[in-house]
């Protein structure tokens, strides 16, 4: 049988956990890697998260491999990675596909707006 979009969604939301913007501020102090993983025209309408990496959801197996010619080296899978898109569902999805490549402690902001509306930094 097919997958569904709200099956995946579904599998992703119950290995990556949700976090308030309060307890990403002490992650990120605590030296997380923070992607957003949203589509370059969207950063460039809205911002990001102060510090945050931007990398579309479409690259990111790329990046986050340590084998891959194109891997970035902030990545490593003993960091702890939030992720955030527009509204959470792709930094679910995106979320799980770092779990699945290893990354013991990933975790999901939600959505730019909500952080945003905390009094997040942005840049």
């Amino acid at each position: 049988m097919a997958h569904t979009v709200a099956a995946m969604l579904a599998e992703a939301r119950a290995v990556v956990p949700a976090i308030t913007p309060d307890e990403a501020r002490a992650m990120i102090a605590a030296g997380a890697l923070v992607l957003d993983i949203r589509d370059s025209a969207e950063i460039a309408a809205s911002g990001k998260v102060k510090g945050a990496v931007a990398v579309g959801r479409g690259l990111l197996e790329f990046k986050a491999d340590p084998t891959a010619p194109s891997h970035d080296p902030q990545f490593r899978p003993d960091r702890p990675v939030i992720l955030y898109c527009a509204s959470g569902g792709r930094a679910s999805l995106a979320g799980k596909t770092l779990k699945d490549m290893g990354y013991a402690d990933v975790r999901n902001l939600g959505g730019f707006a909500g952080w945003k509306a905390a009094g997040g930094e942005v840049e």
